[in-house]
């Protein structure tokens, strides 16, 4: 017991000599010890403290609620990323079902404007009242000042009117041209300032334009109304394309701008007008802001301009492989349908149109082995029979019934390949016109009759059949109106029978096959 209490007094006498320096003859470092072994000791509190200070209270989520969040991962539309070791990140989208794609671009989601003149309107509206549905179209008539008021059956069938703001505060400084370009130019713009709702796509036409309004429905659907594009299509004449553009769409023919487009040129439009007060007409301002928004002009065949003179009968007999969209210049060309007038042919078009609009105007080329005859069926329209054998290469060319705009026969003038009027008195050919369109009952196929136009035909010595004798051809056709949702080709045809003074010809979807 003493032996303890002598060890305890020894280690606190050693002990108080260390604290003391007393006794030893390494005090310095012994010190020096001390102090190290405090400062780290405050270190470390120092720390501690600070990390008790800084950490958050530990919260477990409970295994339902880590269900439940994986569950809202999963069914998301959103990125999983999911990080492996030793490996980058590998993504894996996984999403619900897709939206519903929005509804098919219709009529009701299309706006017309209109170019008129008031010196003009009371003949020019009688075209637009031929194509115009005012209870399934939306458009609106641009004039530079009030006309005298419509009667009600104007009221009815026609657009409303509206008057263009002033332009005088734009210049204008073509000779050759009038300021009334810049007022139709802008009339997109003022279009889209109404304020109307669903719009996807701005037309501009003439007032001397019919469109084929099922037709342009299947053109603009091809698009997608989201992005910005500008539809249409160049004129006829090579020379005007030249002094004009071949980046262009005419405004008589038609185009079509989509609304993002016409939001875009609304916001620099008047700015841009201002910058081409030397260009001639409302087109090529359209086209030159375009150009400035960088835009370029998206071709459909289907548009026609027609700066044309004379007989339309060679291009619309050859019409391209495309939807028959716009006619245009109606009131300079003949009227389309013989020994009528003008709107009374374009009345007659309008048969065939409502029965299958995307066949309208569609060319078939066939061949009627045991008389040697070549047949051009152009539907809904007319059909061309000739003595011998014509390759379709040839009949697929307009043939020039027509002047250019300049109103010279050049056929070079022509942005596209024609074939002259043959001048042998044996290759003339017998043209038969629509003269009736209907619906068979049973089989639900359209039957056309063309009637034998009456002219005369100088003397031919080949030893064959003669058209001649033919008063009539019936057509029989089935409705397609999804003709254009497939690759473009032209239908086939077939000549069935030829009864007394009558031929009969079915026209259908070319076959694997078929034969001429």
């Amino acid at each position: 017991m003493k032996s303890n209490n002598h060890k305890d007094s020894s280690e606190k006498l050693m002990l108080d000599r260390i604290l003391t320096g007393s006794g030893s003859s390494n005090r310095p470092g012994s010190k020096l010890m001390v102090l190290l072994l405090l400062l780290v000791s405050a270190t470390y509190v120092v720390y501690t403290l600070q990390l008790i200070s800084n950490s958050r209270a530990c919260h477990v989520e409970p295994f339902s609620a880590v269900v439940r969040r994986l569950n809202d991962i999963v069914n998301s539309s959103q990125p999983l990323i999911l990080l492996q070791s030793n490996q980058t990140a590998v993504i894996e989208s996984h999403s619900s079902a897709p939206p519903p794609p929005p509804p098919e671009t219709q009529l009701r989601h299309m706006v017309f404007g209109i170019a008129a003149s008031a010196k003009l309107w009371k003949q020019r509206k009688e075209y637009i009242k031929i194509w115009y549905k005012p209870d399934k179209m939306r458009g609106y008539v641009w004039l530079e000042k009030p006309v005298k008021r419509l009667d009600e059956d104007d009221e009815t069938n026609l657009p409303p009117v509206r008057i263009s703001a002033d332009t005088s505060k734009f210049p204008y400084k073509n000779k050759k041209g009038h300021r009334s370009a810049i007022r139709i130019s802008r009339i997109v713009t003022e279009t889209l300032k109404l304020g109307l709702e669903d719009v996807r796509w701005f037309v501009m036409g003439d007032d001397d334009t019919v469109f084929v309004a099922e037709n342009l429905i299947r053109v603009l659907r091809k698009y997608d109304h989201n992005q910005m594009y500008y539809i249409g299509s160049l004129s006829e004449s090579h020379l005007q394309n030249i002094y004009f553009s071949y980046g262009m769409a005419y405004g008589g023919g038609g185009f079509a701008v989509s609304y993002p487009l016409a939001v875009a040129l609304s916001k620099m439009q008047d700015r841009c007008i201002k910058r081409y007060p030397a260009l001639y007409g409302s087109d090529d301002r359209m086209q030159a802001c375009m150009a400035e928004l960088g835009v370029p002009l998206t071709k459909e065949l289907g548009f026609h301009q027609y700066d044309v003179y004379g007989n339309l009968f060679g291009l619309l007999a050859a019409h391209p492989v495309a939807p028959l969209v716009t006619l245009h210049h109606l009131d300079v060309v003949e009227p389309i349908f013989p020994n009528m007038t003008r709107v009374d042919a374009l009345k007659r078009l309008q048969e065939p149109a409502m029965l299958d609009s995307a066949g309208l105007m569609q060319q078939s080329i066939c061949y009627d082995k045991r008389r040697k005859w070549t047949v051009s069926v152009s539907w809904g329209y007319a059909v061309q029979i000739f003595r011998g054998v014509f390759s379709a290469r040839e009949m697929e060319m307009p043939s020039r019934t027509f002047l250019n705009w300049y109103r010279r026969a050049d056929y070079t003038a022509y942005a596209f390949n024609t074939r002259p009027v043959s001048r042998h008195p044996c290759q003339k050919p017998f043209v038969f016109y629509m003269s009736t369109t209907g619906v068979h009952p049973i089989t639900n196929m359209t039957v056309s009759r063309y009637e034998s136009h009456r002219v005369a035909q100088p003397e031919c010595r080949w030893k064959m059949a003669n058209p001649g004798d033919l008063r009539t051809v019936i057509v029989y056709k089935k409705p397609d109106p999804h003709l254009w949702d497939r690759s473009p080709r032209r239908n086939c045809c077939r000549v069935k029978s030829k009864k007394n003074s009558t031929l009969e010809i079915s026209v259908a979807v070319c076959k694997e096959g078929f034969d001429w």
